[in-house]
C-alpha cells in the first residue's frame, strides 16, 4: 500500500507543478476556450491541462518501476501499464491538436480508434468473460477487439462531455479511479496472489494526476484539461479495468474479500465497471444524442442542457453541481466494488442510506440553501 501512496503522490505533485507549463504552452499557441453562449465559465481559459496529465502519467510509471516491491512485480504489470500510457499519449497527441487547431468529430474519432488499435496491438483486450460456473467464454481476437474498442471509445466520449464544469471531469473520474484501486487491491488481498497489478498500478496513478490537476482546475479555474485530458483519463480508466481481465482468473474474480462466494456482479465487474462508474456522464451523453437528433441537429452539435447545466437551472451553485456529481460518481463507484467484494444486509443498508443521502443533497439542498447570485463559489 505504501508504494502505491507513492505512485499516488508522485503522479499528483508531478501534474500539479506541470500544469504551470501547459497553462503557459496553451497561452503561446492559443488554445484558450472562448467565452461562449453555452459555457458558464465569463472570461477565457486556457486549455492543454493535457500535457501535465501525461507527464504525470509518465512520472509514476517511471518511479514506479524502481520501487522494491512493485519493481519485483511479475512481466505483465508494467507491459501492459507501458501500452496504457503509450495510448494514452497517442490519444492526447490527437485532442493537444484539436485544442489548438479545433479537429473535427470524424478525425478525433479516428484518433480514438487508433489509439484503440494500440492497445489491442499491446495485448491489451477483452480475451474472456467468466460465467457463473467459473467457466471461460473465450471471444476470438476480432470480437474482444471490438468489445475493447465500443468500451474504451464509450468512455472516452464520456468523460468528454461531462467536463462541463470546473472540475467536474477530474473529479469524477479520480473518484472512479479510487473506488477501481480499491477493487484491484482488496481482490488480490482476498485471493491471496500478489498486490502489484496493473489496473492498481494505473488507478493509483490516475487518481494522484486528477487530484493533482483539481488544484488548477476547482472552480474558478485557471487551467482546463481540454480534450488532450478528458480523452487521456477515459482512456487510463477503461484500459486498466481491461487488464484485470487477464490478471486473475474467474475463481478469483468470484470470490468476494470476506471469503465467501459473491454475487454474479464480479466476474461482469471489469466490463462493466467503466459503464457503472460513469454512468452519469454516459446517460448524458445518450439523452444528447436523442435530444439533438430528435431536434434535427447533428449528435455532436453543442448545446446547454446536460445534467450539469440542469442543476445550475434548478438551484445549485457552481461548485455545489460540482459537487453533487461527485457524489453521484462516488455512490455508484463505491456502491459497485462493495457489492463486488461483500455480501450480506448490511451492505444493502450502507448502499440504500447513500442514496438517500446523496438524492436529499441534489433535490432538496437548492430549497433549503440557495446559493447568493453574486457568490457563486460559496457552498
Amino acid at each position: 500500500m505504501r508504494e502505491y501512496l507513492v505512485v499516488f503522490l508522485v503522479a499528483g505533485t508531478v501534474t500539479f507543478l506541470l500544469t504551470v507549463i501547459a497553462r503557459e504552452i496553451a497561452v503561446r499557441t492559443g488554445a484558450v476556450a472562448q467565452v461562449r453562449d453555452r459555457d458558464v465559465h465569463d472570461e477565457p481559459i486556457p486549455y492543454l491541462g493535457g500535457i501535465a496529465m501525461l507527464g504525470g502519467l509518465v512520472a509514476a510509471y517511471l518511479v514506479a518501476r524502481e520501487l522494491p516491491f512493485l519493481s519485483n512485480s511479475g512481466a505483465f504489470t508494467f507491459s501492459d501499464a507501458r501500452a496504457v500510457i503509450l495510448a494514452g499519449a497517442l490519444i492526447c497527441g490527437v485532442g493537444i491538436l484539436d485544442d489548438i487547431f479545433d479537429l473535427d468529430a470524424l478525425t478525433k474519432f479516428g484518433g480514438q480508434v487508433m489509439a484503440v488499435g494500440l492497445l489491442v496491438y499491446s495485448g491489451v483486450q477483452f480475451r474472456f468473460f467468466f460465467q457463473t460456473d467459473s467457466e471461460q467464454f473465450v471471444l476470438d481476437p476480432a470480437q474482444g477487439a471490438i468489445l475493447t474498442a465500443i468500451i474504451v471509445v464509450a468512455t472516452v466520449n464520456a468523460v468528454n462531455f461531462v467536463d462541463g464544469l470546473d472540475g467536474l471531469a477530474a473529479g469524477v473520474v479520480g473518484i472512479a479511479a479510487l473506488a477501481f484501486f480499491v477493487y484491484c487491491y482488496e481482490l488480490s488481498a482476498a485471493n491471496g496472489v500478489t498486490l502489484a497489478t496493473s489496473g492498481a498500478l494505473l488507478s493509483a496513478a490516475l487518481a494522484g494526476v486528477c487530484g493533482g490537476f483539481l488544484v488548477h482546475n476547482f472552480h474558478p479555474a485557471r487551467l482546463f484539461m481540454g480534450d488532450s485530458g478528458s480523452m487521456l483519463i477515459g482512456l487510463v480508466l477503461s484500459a486498466s479495468a481491461i487488464t484485470v481481465t487477464t490478471q486473475f482468473s474467474a475463481e478469483d474474480i468470484a470470490l468476494g474479500s470476506d471469503g465467501a462466494r459473491a454475487s454474479f456482479l464480479p466476474m461482469l465487474l471489469p466490463v462493466a465497471l467503466p459503464i457503472l462508474i460513469l454512468i452519469v456522464p454516459l446517460a448524458d451523453l445518450v439523452l444528447a444524442v436523442v435530444r439533438r437528433t430528435r431536434a434535427g441537429r447533428s449528435p455532436f452539435a453543442p448545446d446547454k442542457q446536460h445534467l450539469h447545466h440542469r442543476l445550475l437551472e434548478i438551484g445549485h451553485s457552481h461548485r455545489r453541481a460540482v459537487l453533487i456529481m461527485w457524489a453521484w460518481a462516488g455512490l455508484i463507484a463505491f456502491s459497485t466494488v462493495l457489492a463486488s467484494l461483500r455480501t450480506g444486509p448490511v451492505v444493502l443498508v450502507a448502499i440504500g442510506l447513500g442514496f438517500a443521502v446523496t438524492l436529499l443533497l441534489t433535490f432538496v439542498l437548492p430549497v433549503l440553501r440557495k446559493p447568493r447570485v453574486l457568490a457563486d463559489e460559496t457552498l
